[in-house]
């Protein structure tokens, strides 16, 4: 009994902090872009708010692998958790601002954003505050989030605060659906998702969509664990379409299934495909097809999260440690799919595998690992996950 209030008590733990950054935040200039500094003691109660929440996550989902609480107490504590940061200014992000713009490009200015850049349309008054690498550059996210940015883009008119407010509702949103579903693998998984400060911070805080990606996949992996394969597949083309990123766990459940002799419906996944693309199509032309290898613009640029970045600051050229990366991960994979083939496709070591493989790395790209590593008996992946989550939870610290 007394393991079991010591688990919630540090959920609440975490809960008290991220309230506490959030406050901090509440009384910054200046949010956007990462770190934040907030003023005078404001700045400790952002830092050890922060740092405590982490703390308290750590210790309640081990203190929960040992003992687990009842269900519904782990998720209406994620809950609050994950939807605590609405209440801040947007966080450590300007990438809802990009989503608006390439929104309006199509809803506003009746261009393609997959073929006009922002650059395009200079006075919009998204492209004033999306980040500068991406107003030369055209969407490179799927084409229903597009649609969807279109849709915020019209809701919202001019102002930038019900834009950025849409899509971190979005996101917050999808967080708590993401540890619900998580949730069907027992109350250490939702609190793995749901207890994580740093996924709070970047969901409702930022509004990305990396989210929305993942809770398709995890939604496809659910499908497939309630015999209901028929989802999987449209699952999985709901994933692709919002980012591209999930095509790297696809082949490993593909092959997974194969082995195991688990059906697997072609057919819908089929279907999926080709209402997505005849939708597209019609509503941006060929031009969307370029989302079929977004990986290209993340490869040929470093972020300094990314460790060809600290290969740098080492006097390694990062363009050698970004391609030995590449290298590296290219015979990680190899052996991920051998693994696959033997019945078991280890896709939150792949996400992780991947973060560490990506030049550029953003803190929020945790959420491809998170969800994965909290419902697989994968030990390696769990630890990790935690790990990265640490590493990332850094940047947004005044250090």
């Amino acid at each position: 009994m007394a393991s079991r209030l010591a688990s919630l008590a540090a959920g609440a733990g975490c809960l008290a902090g991220v309230a506490a950054a959030v406050l901090a935040a509440r009384h910054t200039g200046v949010t956007e872009h990462s770190p934040v500094r907030p003023p005078g003691s404001w700045r400790d109660a952002w830092t050890w708010g922060l740092v405590g929440a982490f703390v308290f996550y750590v210790a309640g989902v081990a203190l929960l692998r040992r003992r687990p609480v009842p269900r519904a107490a782990v998720l209406v504590l994620g809950a609050a958790i994950q939807l605590a940061p609405l209440a801040a200014p947007l966080l450590l992000s300007t990438d809802a601002y990009s989503y608006w713009d390439y929104g309006r490009v199509a809803a506003v200015h009746h261009g393609n954003p997959y073929a006009d850049r922002p650059s395009r349309f200079p006075h919009d008054p998204a492209y004033r505050r999306m980040g500068r690498d991406w107003q030369h550059k055209p969407s490179v996210y799927g084409p229903v989030f597009t649609l969807g940015s279109e849709g915020v883009a019209h809701a919202a008119g001019d102002s930038p605060r019900s834009a950025t407010r849409a899509f971190r509702i979005a996101a917050a949103a999808a967080m708590v659906a993401l540890a619900a579903l998580a949730s069907l693998w027992g109350p250490f998984a939702a609190a793995f998702v749901g207890w994580s400060p740093l996924l709070a911070l970047h969901f409702a805080g930022g509004g990305h969509n990396d989210v929305l990606m993942m809770l398709f996949v995890l939604g496809a992996l659910a499908a497939a664990r309630a015999g209901r394969y028929r989802w999987a597949g449209p699952a999985w083309v709901a994933a692709l379409s919002m980012k591209m990123t999930a095509l790297v766990f696809l082949p490993l459940r593909a092959l997974e299934a194969h082995r195991r002799g688990r059906p697997v419906s072609h057919w819908s996944f089929a279907a999926a495909a080709i209402l997505v693309a005849v939708v597209a199509s019609i509503r941006y032309g060929p031009h969307w097809l370029a989302v079929l290898s977004p990986v290209a613009n993340q490869l040929h640029s470093t972020s300094s999260l990314g460790l060809p970045y600290w290969a740098g600051k080492l006097g390694f050229p990062e363009r050698y440690a970004t391609d030995g990366l590449l290298a590296v991960f290219a015979v990680f994979y190899v052996w991920l799919l051998r693994e696959a083939w033997r019945g078991r496709a280890r896709l939150g070591l792949a996400a992780c595998g991947l973060l560490l493989a990506t030049s550029w790395l953003q803190p929020w790209y945790a959420v491809w690992a998170v969800p994965l590593a909290a419902v697989e008996e994968d030990t390696l992946a769990r630890l990790a996950a935690l790990a990265l989550s640490a590493y990332f939870l850094r940047d947004a610290l005044p250090l």
